[in-house]
């Protein structure tokens, strides 16, 4: 069976527990081959479906998005039953990062606001017109040609 991305985003009111059960049934994995998969026990499993919990630790939800092929994101966003574009947000540091790459998983988690390597205010808009940042693929905004990266001024 062929999973699009449109199919694996949480449904509207769906909970975690639904959504974890719809996604395992579309791969036709059992429980235990999903916990197998995600490197987590088979009991949080079953408290996920069960309705038992909506808080996954980081190697819970690590573990899941990449056993169902999903972004964590779709997870925080089941469990708070919101859509995902709510909770989905591409922060990155305009210090640290490298442009062209994946911004580091630490300035994307929800509760990240600054840069835990240098303490830099994480930026998910283009600070010259305000555009949400959508991709960091380029390191130039793709409304106003602004740069991504902080210039770095030597004294």
């Amino acid at each position: 069976m062929i999973v699009t991305e449109h199919s694996t985003r949480p449904l509207g009111e769906e909970g975690l527990a639904n959504y974890v059960q719809r996604l395992r049934g579309q791969l036709s994995l059992t429980q235990k081959e999903l916990s197998f998969k995600a490197g987590i026990h088979i009991q949080t499993i079953r408290k996920i479906e069960g309705g038992q919990t909506n808080r996954l630790n980081q190697k819970a939800k690590g573990g899941l998005a990449a056993a169902l092929g999903i972004p964590p994101e779709y997870l925080d966003a089941a469990a708070k039953k919101v859509s995902p574009e709510t909770i989905t947000t591409l922060k990155f540091c305009p210090k640290c990062w490298t442009p062209g790459t994946t911004p580091d998983q630490m300035w994307t988690d929800l509760r990240s606001k600054y840069c835990f390597a240098c303490g830099t205010a994480l930026r998910n808009r283009c600070v010259s017109c305000n555009e949400p940042i959508m991709s960091l693929k380029f390191k130039f905004c793709p409304y106003c040609g602004a740069n991504y990266k902080q210039n770095q001024t030597t004294s």
